[in-house]
């Protein structure tokens, strides 16, 4: 069978078996869920969280947004967003494996009952591949994937992530929530189809997480999270050494590529300490004095390069609130 059919064919199957019974913890970590006002999580819908952080975010969903969720679950994520998009076929979900669509159906419906406020036709479910939406393009304000791309190998993370970009509105957001790895995976961990379906070795370092993001077009890119995940220790996986992987969270907005580069927020922070009330860059930032600036990469390199002991620069934090220079 033709390797690149097999790994996907792979994932299919692990998800295949976890819709028809719930695997409490999967793939991924336990991740703390939204409580919110009236918001009353199925039960069957909890032990259906294969995600490894979150995309939702109220930041995201202001405006009446269009969103698209690829890769269903248990329909977790799916009614979050609804709680914020209350209108029929505001939430899209899409997702190649016919069993989790129907148990997350049936999750929704059970949702249905259970909160007053939701309507089960406020999400769109639909059959279809993270490489080929079938979503028009330029219609959706928010797409958000949680713990599936990690397990596409480069050349199919490309297409699935040029496929979230094409179907966004210009300025849309691209919310994801994957494992990144800076180490370097064995190849026998990271060629093995069920690893990679459980999300354990196709992690990529996030530096190439980021250009590929960039690459593609996004203007911005902003690393909102970033956390321990698992390890791959000797001692249970065939590597040497022990393995680190951390779970982020990305926001990509399809802005247009500024003329120097895109502006990649990876937690960085400048503050101005000098004996006047502000700092000009001349590139449009001002720094007022003792007052904190998140900046992009590009903007603290460039006002770290100034050799000026009036002017802190942080590293970079992975971790990023808004309220940037850009």
């Amino acid at each position: 069978m033709d390797d690149a059919r097999n790994y996907l064919d792979t994932t299919r199957d692990v998800y295949r078996e976890a819709a028809l019974t719930p695997q409490t913890g999967l793939c991924c970590t336990i991740s703390p869920v939204w409580r919110l006002p009236d918001l009353d999580v199925p039960k069957r819908m909890l032990e259906m969280n294969y995600g490894c952080g979150s995309t939702v975010n109220p930041r995201d969903l202001v405006g009446d947004p269009t969103v698209l969720y690829v890769g269903v679950g248990g329909g977790l994520e799916l009614l979050q967003f609804a709680y914020f998009c209350r209108r029929p076929g505001s939430v899209i979900g899409v997702d190649a494996v016919a069993e989790m669509l129907t148990a997350c159906e049936q999750n929704l419906r059970t949702a249905e009952t259970q909160n007053a406020w939701f309507r089960s036709d406020f999400v769109s479910l639909r059959a279809g591949d993270a490489l080929m939406l079938p979503v028009a393009d330029g219609t959706i304000d928010v797409a958000a994937q949680n713990c599936l791309f990690n397990i596409f190998r480069e050349t199919d993370l490309k297409r699935a992530l040029t496929e979230m970009y094409r179907v966004l509105k210009p300025h849309g957001r691209l919310i994801l929530s994957d494992p990144v790895c800076d180490m370097a995976m064995p190849a026998t961990l990271r060629d093995d189809p069920r690893l990679r379906a459980l999300c354990l070795s196709g992690a990529i370092p996030l530096g190439d997480y980021v250009k590929l993001l960039t690459g593609i077009g996004f203007g911005t890119v902003e690393v909102r999270a970033r956390r321990p995940y698992r390890v791959l220790s000797p001692c249970h996986y065939a590597t040497e050494s022990l393995i680190v992987i951390d779970s982020v969270e990305i926001c990509a907005i399809k802005d247009p590529m500024p003329a120097d580069g895109p502006c990649v927020f990876t937690g960085r922070t400048a503050i101005y300490h000098g004996g006047d009330e502000t700092f000009d860059d001349r590139k449009g930032h001002v720094l007022v004095q003792n007052q904190p600036l998140s900046v992009c990469d590009k903007t603290a390199t460039a006002l770290a390069a100034l050799g000026r002991n009036d002017i802190y620069v942080s590293a970079s934090t992975y971790f990023y609130d808004g309220g940037g220079c850009c």
